[in-house]
């Protein structure tokens, strides 16, 4: 699997109209594939709303967006509010369980980083050594690398029951040694999150 991770930067106080007119067009658009998650931003970036759709490879993206474009009600009529679009290709890790649509959360903190050069790898063996006990106190939503989009990035996303549940989740994990996996400062060149609500 493939997961394409759309974010869109919208006109300020547009998001409730963006959200119904997307609804409205998603109703046309499923049959070809679900959304995997429809979320915007709460904290970080304002503005956003990040969707993210599941493809069993690069062929079966082409083709889905191929036959879904030829709907009359998609794609959805927001364009007079989008300012910015960025599309990255993730390929998750095989060792994250396979994200499906659904609530997790209700809050969601996408972290990006910026990884050095051919260290993915080991960044990897560094999760899979420890994302079990990670996942029992919150639970990991997604986490890959990125194929095409932001050269030598890492994404992942959490779920989390609220914004104290994570600085609790967060400070627990660090505490007993469950998190941060071993090495992964050394890898790293930038990080950036936001907080994501559906």
């Amino acid at each position: 699997m493939i997961y394409e991770i759309r974010t869109y930067q919208i006109a300020p106080g547009s998001l409730a109209e963006v959200e119904k007119r997307f609804g409205d067009a998603y109703q046309y658009r499923k049959k070809y594939s679900e959304l995997t998650a429809f979320l915007h931003t709460e904290v970080g970036p304002l503005n956003e709303i990040v969707h993210i759709w599941g493809y069993r490879d690069l062929a079966d993206r082409a083709r889905v967006r191929g036959e879904a474009s030829k709907e009359t009600n998609w794609p959805p009529k927001i364009q007079e509010f989008i300012r910015q679009m960025r599309s990255e290709i993730v390929v998750p890790f095989a060792f994250i369980p396979e994200p499906h649509p659904g609530r997790m959360g209700p809050v969601y903190e996408l972290r990006y980083y910026t990884i050095k050069p051919g260290t993915l790898p080991d960044l990897a063996k560094g999760w899979e050594s420890k994302i079990a006990e990670r996942s029992k106190l919150s639970p990991i939503v997604f986490a890959g690398g990125v194929e095409f989009g932001r050269a030598n990035g890492f994404v992942h996303i959490w779920a989390y029951s609220s914004m104290d549940n994570r600085m609790q989740v967060r400070d627990d994990a660090r505490k007993k040694g469950v998190w941060p996996p071993p090495g992964g400062g050394d890898r790293l060149i930038t990080q950036e999150n936001k907080i994501l609500l559906p």
